[in-house]
């Protein structure tokens, strides 16, 4: 298990610099802004990489439009779901996939959506649609299509795996979203959903007491997380992907925060690795 930290995509400096330099092997690379995802900035990226000598986990792809970030008016400008926004964000994401495929990361990982719980709506049937097209366009380009978990149940996001019957699907955990959008706790996910995790932002949070907004994020161990509890399921499960570090706050104190999540959860997987 490998720990990392999210990058953003630049067209300035080498974001990855700094992962190696705090000692961790491997970046999931997001990018919300799709004018950006040109050939000279794949050479860039590719180049980056290698100097940087960090692993590309992932790349996490973004689209166009508004979305906003709760239990409100997320389920209308998130992902997949939204219909008025369905199309373009297909197109987007298949730029997504282009961009990954050539800077050489092995899969895209996006937010779908608050997918529909119901499998007889006639808005799940097209969400899973519009999510089949972007997932087998990944599937022809030789990479995998995880979803990050934390908006939909996770009964429901087995449901969508299972329906969609491609080889190339997977979950990207959060370990936080679950709980900041009051969808239960990634301990008991994993037993719903464990076997086809791949890689996991590693984020803490608390729940929301106002049905209008979403929970708290908090440095990781301070939130509702058990991360000792993932740990041990995760080797449970064989689990041999990444653990990327998230902090969405900014300034200094967030470098402080992804240091202190490092030795923490590193000090987990050694505590928790099975004996030989």
């Amino acid at each position: 298990m490998d720990l990392g930290v999210i990058c953003r995509l630049t067209q300035e400096g080498n974001p990855f610099n700094v992962v190696a330099a705090n000692g961790m092997k491997t970046a999931q690379l997001v990018n919300w802004r799709i004018n950006m995802l040109t050939d000279e900035l794949a050479e860039k990226t590719i180049a980056d990489l290698k100097e940087s000598g960090v692993r590309l986990a992932a790349y996490w792809a973004g689209y166009s439009g508004r979305v906003v970030w709760n239990a409100v008016d997320g389920p209308v400008t998130c992902g997949l779901v939204p219909a008025d926004l369905r199309a373009k964000r297909v197109e987007d994401l298949k730029k997504g996939a282009d961009f990954a495929k050539k800077i050489g990361a092995p899969a895209i990982v996006t937010h779908c959506g608050f997918i529909p719980e119901s499998p007889r709506s006639q808005e799940y049937v097209e969400t899973v649609n519009a999510i089949y097209e972007v997932a087998a366009y990944c599937a022809g380009l030789g990479i995998g299509f995880w979803f990050e978990s934390g908006q939909e149940t996770p009964l429901t996001l087995l449901r969508t795996i299972e329906d969609l019957r491609l080889p190339n699907l997977g979950i990207n955990l959060d370990t936080a979203n679950m709980i900041l959008y009051g969808r239960g706790n990634p301990v008991d996910a994993l037993d719903v959903f464990g076997p086809w995790v791949r890689n996991l932002h590693i984020k803490d949070g608390v729940f929301s007491t106002n049905a209008s907004t979403l929970g708290h994020e908090t440095a990781v161990g301070q939130g509702k997380v058990d991360f000792e509890k993932v740990i041990r399921k995760l080797y449970a499960l064989n689990f041999d992907g990444e653990l990327i570090i998230e902090r969405e706050i900014s300034g200094p104190q967030q470098l402080c925060d992804i240091i202190r999540a490092r030795d923490y959860i590193q000090a987990l997987v050694d505590l928790c690795r099975p004996l030989e």
